[in-house]
């Protein structure tokens, strides 16, 4: 027998968490895994307009660990949740998204101006996932504000904007594209 995708839980506005909590679909936390599945999808979208293969494979990595990211935000560290064994956030997702800024910023010319989003369309939906982790920050500080979350969550998100940024510079270089200098004089 095929499982049914629809459940009809969640016809009257909630929905649960990850261990069974029943909460609104407008809930903070709700809200925060949501952008992040948002970014991870926009990040899919991405990849079919990216030309280089090393930003690709980035890509391809910062997908996997996003879900990581959304199963952390979606299963509160409860004592309950502790016998889920779910996988959380780690330093490491940190180091690797540093590491992988700096391997692209090196192969950059310096940065001299602040630059407009655009170019080729690959760095134009790079930009537009960096201005989705940046939204899933501010949803993040909010919960954060009244829940306990993963600190990690939040550095990690931090750097993957920027790592946003360096990419979307770099696919401008390798599809030819210059990136477009802002001119407050226009």
């Amino acid at each position: 027998m095929t499982m049914k995708i629809y459940t009809k839980t969640g016809d009257k506005g909630e929905t649960s968490l990850f261990g069974g909590e029943r909460v609104q679909k407008n809930n903070l936390r709700i809200n925060a895994y949501g952008t992040i599945d948002e970014l991870n999808s926009f990040i899919g979208l991405a990849l079919t307009e990216v030309k280089s293969e090393e930003i690709k494979s980035v890509l391809f990595d910062l997908q996997n660990k996003l879900f990581i990211v959304g199963s952390d935000l979606a299963t509160p560290e409860t004592e309950k949740n502790k016998k889920l064994n779910i996988s959380r956030t780690s330093e490491d997702f940190i180091t690797k998204a540093e590491s992988d800024i700096d391997n692209f910023t090196e192969k950059l010319d310096d940065l001299r101006n602040f630059i407009l989003p655009g170019g080729s369309k690959g760095s134009a939906m790079l930009h537009v996932c960096r201005t989705i982790s940046r939204r899933a920050e501010r949803e993040i500080v909010t919960l954060k504000n009244s829940e306990y979350v993963n600190d990690n969550i939040l550095v990690f998100l931090n750097r993957i904007s920027d790592l946003f940024f360096v990419l979307s510079r770099y696919e401008n270089k390798v599809s030819n594209h210059p990136d477009i200098i802002w001119n407050p004089k226009s």
